[in-house]
């Protein structure tokens, strides 16, 4: 699933080929992509109106039109795009939209598990998600990973507590900070609670310079891989050395998820 670093590389790429631009229509092949709305609802509050603004909340991406907006939820296989066609170039595209410089916003997702909803404000999001972790200071992130028993990456990938960190970024966040991922989060110090802050920090802008990491469907607006990918540390390097020690990497499940970690750098 495209994690924060993609999807802030998907709305940077995306802003100057939308915003400013008046929305003439959409189209859809798959009425479910709209989240229960229909698409004339949708075309009837959008058309005539002018993106006013594209930006990135955790993992979802809000389009503003002049007051009405569409929030887009990438989820595993989700892409976004422009296209000289509604259809889009790929047989995965299941909703675009149409811009006055005849051009389309195309939203192409293989597996149909990506959302695009229409609402009236995005302050929705403010009450699912928590607060973005690029402007947390240390002692801020420190108040809120702390007191619970859950471990530090089922804590850290709660949407809810901080927005925006997946799978890959919280592992990579975890070898640099040397915590293990089954810690639980009330055994950490404050001195690590504002490291494990300082290394979400570091790992996640590394990922937007590197613009997002492309070792499955994620791809640039423009079509081309991320780079992210070339600089992992430990995520998807089981039994390979790792890279600050070169102890072979271990896979473990935490709350479901596959997780990488160095047995010598995070040592439960």
């Amino acid at each position: 699933m495209p994690e924060l670093p993609e999807v802030e590389t998907v709305v940077r790429g995306l802003r100057p080929d939308v915003v400013g631009r008046t929305v003439t229509g959409a189209w859809t092949d798959w009425p479910r992509v709209l989240d229960g709305t229909p698409l004339a609802e949708v075309t009837a509050a959008l058309k005539g109106r002018t993106v006013a603004g594209l930006v990135r909340r955790g993992k979802y991406i809000g389009m503003d039109c002049d007051g009405c907006y569409l929030v887009i939820h990438l989820r595993m296989t989700g892409r976004l795009y422009m296209s000289e066609r509604p259809e889009g170039d790929d047989r995965w595209v299941h909703f675009s939209l149409a811009l006055d410089d005849g051009r389309h916003m195309a939203f192409s997702d293989s597996r149909k598990f990506g959302r695009v909803t229409l609402c009236s404000s995005l302050d929705f999001l403010e009450e699912k998600l928590g607060p973005e972790p690029l402007t947390l200071s240390d002692a801020d992130f420190a108040n809120i990973i702390q007191g619970s028993s859950r471990a530090v990456k089922t804590f850290i990938l709660d949407q809810s507590k901080i927005a925006g960190v997946g799978n890959i970024y919280a592992d990579e966040s975890l070898l640099r900070a040397g915590i293990h991922p089954l810690t639980p989060v009330n055994k950490l110090s404050k001195a690590r609670t504002r490291k494990l802050g300082a290394e979400i920090r570091r790992v996640l802008q590394d990922g937007i310079d590197h613009e997002g990491a492309s070792i499955s469907w994620y791809r640039k607006p423009d079509g081309n891989k991320g780079e992210s990918q070339q600089h992992f540390l430990v995520y998807g390097r089981t039994d390979l050395p790792c890279k600050l020690c070169g102890t072979a990497v271990q896979r473990t499940v935490v709350g479901q998820r596959g997780t990488h970690f160095c047995p010598k750098c995070q040592r439960l």
